[in-house]
C-alpha cells in the first residue's frame, strides 16, 4: 500500500460516516479529517442521524444491531468498508441484498496472525506452558520435548490469513494442507488444498488443525463433537477465526477427555469470556483476548489501508477487497 495520502483541494470531499465506540472515534481516524467530511456515530440514533446524505461508511464498532436499526436512514450510500478481516457481523439482509460494495481489511493482520500460529505450535511442542509453571515454582524438571519439523498442519480456511499461516509453517519443515470451499492444485505453501465437504477424511492426519475460515452459514459449529473425535488423540487444536465456528461445550468435552491433546484459542463464541468458564482452568489451554492480529501500529495501518482505497474510489476505480457479500468473505480469504 502506498503511504502517500496527500489531499487534492479540487477534489470533492466525500461525506464518510464512521460508526465507532466512542462518540469521538478511535484517535486514528482523526487523520480523515482531511479527506471529507466526517461525521462521526457510537450508537443507533447517532448513527441515524449520521447516515443521511453520507456516501460512505467505514465501520470500526461491529454492533450490527445499530447499524442495522439505522439502516434505513442510509439514504446515499455507495461504498462500506470494515475495519476487520471478518464482515460476518455486517452481514444483515438489507446490506447483502443491496448494490453497495462492501469491502474489508484482509490483508493487514495475516503476518502477525501467522506470527501467533507458529509461536502456538512451538509453545505446544516445547512444553512451554510447564516451563513456566515450573519456573514459577521454583522446580528443576527435565523432560523431552517434541520437534515441529516434519508436523502436519491442517489449515481449515486456506484464504489469505491460512495461506500466511502455512508459509510459515512450511519455512520451518512443517507439512502443510490446506481446506477451502472447493479444491484445488498444490502450490508452494499447501502440499494439498482439500475440499470442505471432505474435512473428516483428512482429519486424521493432522498434528496440528488450524481454523483460519471466516463465519458463514456453512462454518458456523463446524468443529462439533464429531470433527474433535475425528482428529488425532495427540493433536492440538487452534482458533484464530472466529468464535462461533466451534461449539465450545463439544471442545471443553474433547479437552477433558483427552481426546485431543490440547487447544489454543484466540476466539470465543462468548467474549469477553465469562471469569467462570471451565476453558480457564485447563492446562492443555492457551488462551488470548482476541488479539492474535493486532499488533503496535495496527490502527494507523487499517487508516493507511481505507485511505489507499478512498482514493480508487475516487478515481472510480475498482475497491480492493471487496467482499462477497452471499459468501461473507474477499476472494483472497476463500
Amino acid at each position: 500500500m502506498s503511504s502517500d495520502h496527500a489531499v487534492d483541494p479540487d477534489e470533492p470531499r466525500p461525506r464518510i460516516t464512521i460508526l465507532a465506540d466512542t462518540p469521538d472515534g478511535p484517535d486514528s481516524v482523526r487523520r480523515l479529517h482531511d479527506h471529507g467530511d466526517i461525521r462521526i456515530a457510537h450508537d443507533e440514533a447517532s448513527l441515524r442521524d449520521a447516515l443521511p446524505g453520507s456516501e460512505i461508511l467505514l465501520v470500526t464498532d461491529f454492533r450490527t444491531e445499530a447499524l442495522e436499526a439505522a439502516w434505513p436512514a442510509a439514504d446515499s450510500l455507495r461504498w462500506v468498508h470494515a475495519a476487520s478481516a471478518g464482515v460476518d457481523q455486517l452481514m444483515f439482509d438489507a446490506l447483502v441484498d443491496s448494490d453497495i460494495p462492501v469491502t474489508n481489511a484482509q490483508g493487514i493482520f495475516d503476518r502477525n496472525i501467522a506470527e501467533y500460529v507458529l509461536g502456538a505450535i512451538l509453545m505446544f511442542a516445547k512444553d512451554t506452558r510447564a516451563n513456566i509453571t515450573y519456573q514459577q515454582q521454583r522446580r528443576w524438571v527435565h523432560r523431552d520435548t517434541e520437534s515441529i519439523h516434519g508436523k502436519r498442519v491442517l489449515v481449515a480456511g486456506a484464504g489469505s490469513i491460512g495461506r500466511e499461516i502455512g508459509r510459515l509453517c512450511k519455512a520451518v519443515g512443517m507439512d502443510v494442507t490446506g481446506i477451502a470451499r472447493r479444491a484445488r492444485d498444490a502450490d508452494e505453501v499447501f502440499s494439498a488444498v482439500h475440499a470442505a465437504d471432505d474435512i473428516d477424511t483428512h482429519l486424521p492426519n493432522a498434528d496440528y488443525v488450524v481454523v483460519a475460515a471466516p463465519l458463514t452459514e456453512a462454518t458456523e459449529h463446524w468443529f462439533d463433537a464429531r470433527r474433535f473425535a475425528a482428529m488425532a488423540r495427540h493433536a492440538r487444536f487452534i482458533n484464530i477465526g472466529r468464535g462461533p465456528i466451534v461449539v465450545t461445550d463439544d471442545l471443553v468435552d474433547a479437552l477433558v477427555n483427552q481426546q485431543i491433546a490440547g487447544a489454543a484459542l484466540d476466539v470465543f463464541e462468548q467474549e469477553p469470556l465469562p471469569s467462570d468458564h471451565p476453558l480457564w482452568g485447563l492446562d492443555n489451554v492457551l488462551m488470548s483476548a482476541h488479539m492474535a492480529g493486532d499488533f503496535v501500529g495496527w490502527r494507523d495501518a487499517l487508516v493507511d489501508q481505507f485511505l489507499d482505497n478512498l482514493a480508487r474510489w475516487q478515481r472510480g476505480d475498482t475497491l480492493f477487497n471487496q467482499v462477497s457479500k452471499h459468501h461473507g468473505y474477499a476472494p483472497g480469504a476463500a
